[in-house]
């Protein structure tokens, strides 16, 4: 059974649907990417997954159960965690409390999961009584992403987790999504930076005009001529 499956979503904004009839599947074990046009629905398909905009049309099932317009604070104890593009860290708060914020639906001790994402992100250990906000780019986006990680999900989704950051934070964090899948935890992400997070998807999504375009493995979509010439650029 697939850990989250997606069947004929439809919903957007007001009466104006964004996602029209959209279909994706991952596995606990899978990195899955979203790619696309802009205004394709790739961000609108992650929210409508978190309960932050309603879906009209179509099934989310998450652990078996249809979950559509579910709240957040529903969904985050059943294992799912979202970390936003945009003002993802409070940056008055230090890196250690940013981390605490995350665990905040959490009755048990998570002393070891504050070590497992310091160990994930050996910076933000350093930095821990530091404000976010003085970070780097980067740097924000490792407390967003280990403040996602804190409630223990068994599905980490990221909107655009490398929009602005340089080269180097690209890479770096590409590389602990992947460690962190291979620690257990589903990834679906959208992603700008297409081709070089489809090199390391296990399943890819190519949406346009708020419908499935192409589906396959990362590597088979960027071999697939039509997929290379209409969204990766040739």
């Amino acid at each position: 059974m697939a850990l989250i499956e997606l069947k004929h979503v439809v919903g957007g904004y007001g009466g104006a649907p964004i996602l029209n009839g959209v279909n994706m599947a991952i596995e606990q074990s899978d990195i899955g990417v979203i790619v696309g046009p802009n205004g394709a629905g790739k961000s609108t398909t992650l929210k409508a997954i978190f309960g932050l905009l309603r879906v009209t049309g179509g099934t989310i099932e998450f652990g078996g159960r249809n979950v559509a317009n579910s709240l957040p604070d529903a969904l985050v104890p059943k294992g799912l965690s979202f970390v936003p593009q945009e003002k993802n860290v409070f940056t008055s708060m230090s890196v250690e409390e940013n981390l605490e914020m995350g665990a905040f639906t959490r009755p048990d001790d998570f002393s070891d999961t504050m070590d497992w994402v310091y160990q994930m992100f050996p910076v933000l250990a350093e930095k821990r009584r530091q404000p976010a906000g003085e970070l780097s780019g980067g740097q924000r986006q490792m407390v967003a992403m280990g403040r996602a990680l804190m409630s223990k999900p068994t599905l980490l989704m990221l909107d655009e987790p490398s929009a602005g950051l340089s080269p180097r934070y690209v890479t770096e964090i590409f590389e602990t999504i992947v460690r962190v899948n291979k620690e257990g935890v589903g990834i679906l992400m959208v992603e700008q930076n297409a081709r070089q997070a489809l090199a390391f998807a296990s399943r890819g999504f190519v949406l346009a005009n708020g419908q499935n375009r192409f589906t396959g493995t990362g590597p088979e979509l960027i071999a697939d001529p039509e997929v290379a010439k209409s969204f990766l650029g040739g």
